[in-house]
């Protein structure tokens, strides 16, 4: 999942003051309980909470292990992270976002969880979730959460407007937007100048950024150029609404969308529980969930996010025999049933869906377009090829250089963090 795209508009997470290497925390005494450290990256207002209070539940039940948590804001962890396990400093815990797993386990930072406590029920998780926490043929996070990208909308507006179903091409999408803002006045779509967003519409024309299997360069193609020509082209037309380049675009598409201002936008799970405090959505069922729009290829699709624990390989045997105990019992069916009940984000593991948490609209939508979504390739440097693209893009939605222009320079960026990849 790519969490936290949002971490400018979130309420800011606890410091990092202090925070304690497992292998070496002053906390922890031979003849006492071994006090672990967990960064947890989740939204510091609306999930920390919930994670707490299991926390608290695991020491009551494990007298010799404390827990030390530590919420980190998600847009600097995975550096923070990275300077700590290179030098000390690295907690005997990680959320990590998926797509960092592969990195960290390349460095080394993370321990191979086949055949421990942490990944006994290896056969309970979603296969492709296990295989997205892989390395080189061996696993190294416990999928906690997942994620994809949908297409939510506001039900009423679109009724008001006479559209009966959700759109599913792109092209469906602005006529619909016309119509919105012909009969209601107000906006029918804002999309993201973020990269992660934009990927849907690569996903939509059949390509990404990368072919990792033939290690090549495909931003710059001609089937990534009609993509982001597509994205592009939603900025700008009656009921869509001009991008935002601003550092609080997030937010500001965010507030529009929970306060009826415009009727849909592209988001994932993580922002159900903020749905649901918007005066649009009072009555949940209103809440309307759909698979991303198709491309011109006839293509729909989104990347597969989320969340695993991690285990740093740096601890001792001690730390790290109390780390696995705990992540097995946070990514537990009971753990991740009570996580999406309190949080409404999605379980990795059959046995979690509930019938009590497929009562919840927003999960039991997200979890109908969950076939769409697609996996991330093992590439270490993947997550780290939307940067460029995070430079790039704004300047091309806000003007200030053509596509030809922004790819072009997306490209050259990108190629730095694959050299051995052909363009």
């Amino acid at each position: 999942m790519r969490r936290g795209i949002a971490a400018s508009a979130l309420v800011a997470s606890l410091a990092l003051t202090a925070t304690a290497c497992g292998g070496s925390d002053s906390d922890s005494k031979s003849d006492g309980p071994v006090t672990i450290t967990w960064w947890d990256t989740s939204n510091a207002t609306n999930e920390a909470p919930t994670y707490q209070a299991l926390i608290k539940q695991f020491e009551a039940a494990n007298k010799d292990i404390k827990v030390k948590y530590v919420n980190v804001q998600f847009d600097q962890a995975q550096n923070k992270f990275d300077t700590a396990a290179g030098s000390k400093g690295a907690p005997d815990v990680l959320r990590s976002e998926v797509g960092w797993t592969p990195a960290f386990a390349k460095k080394g930072y993370f321990l191979p969880l086949d055949g421990t406590e942490a990944l006994a029920d290896k056969d309970k998780f979603k296969s492709n979730l296990i295989t997205q926490a892989q390395f080189q043929g061996k696993t190294y996070g416990v999928p906690l959460v997942t994620d994809t990208l949908a297409l939510v909308y506001n039900k009423a507006l679109f009724k008001k407007a006479g559209i009966t179903e959700a759109p599913k091409t792109w092209d469906e999408l602005k006529a619909d937007a016309a119509k919105i803002d012909a009969k209601e006045n107000v906006y029918g779509y804002w999309g993201s100048t973020q990269a992660y967003y934009a990927q849907t519409f690569l996903y939509g024309e059949g390509t990404d950024t990368v072919d990792a299997s033939a290690k090549k360069i495909t931003v710059d193609s001609p089937a990534a150029k009609k993509a982001y020509g597509t994205w592009l082209s939603l900025f700008k037309g009656q009921g869509l609404h001009k991008a935002d380049t601003t550092a609080d675009a997030y937010a500001h598409i965010q507030d529009a969308f929970v306060s009826g201002k415009v009727a849909a936008i592209i988001q994932g799970p993580w922002e159900i529980t903020n749905f649901y405090k918007g005066s649009a959505f009072k009555d949940k069922s209103n809440l309307g969930i759909a698979t991303v729009p198709a491309g011109a290829a006839g293509k729909a699709g989104a990347p597969t996010g989320g969340h695993n624990l991690s285990v740093y390989a740096g601890s001792d045997k001690a730390h790290q025999d109390a780390a696995l105990k705990f992540v097995g019992f946070m990514t537990s069916a009971k753990s991740q049933e009570t996580i999406a009940l309190k949080n409404s984000t999605l379980p990795t593991r059959d046995d979690a869906y509930t019938a009590q948490v497929k009562a919840d609209p927003g999960i039991a939508g997200y979890q109908g377009v969950l076939a769409a979504a697609q996996p991330r390739p093992a590439l270490p440097e993947y997550s780290s090829l939307w940067g460029p693209l995070d430079i790039e893009l704004p300047k091309v939605a806000g003007g200030k250089e053509s596509l030809d222009k922004g790819l072009s320079n997306a490209e050259v960026a990108i190629a730095k963090l694959v050299p051995d990849f052909s363009k």
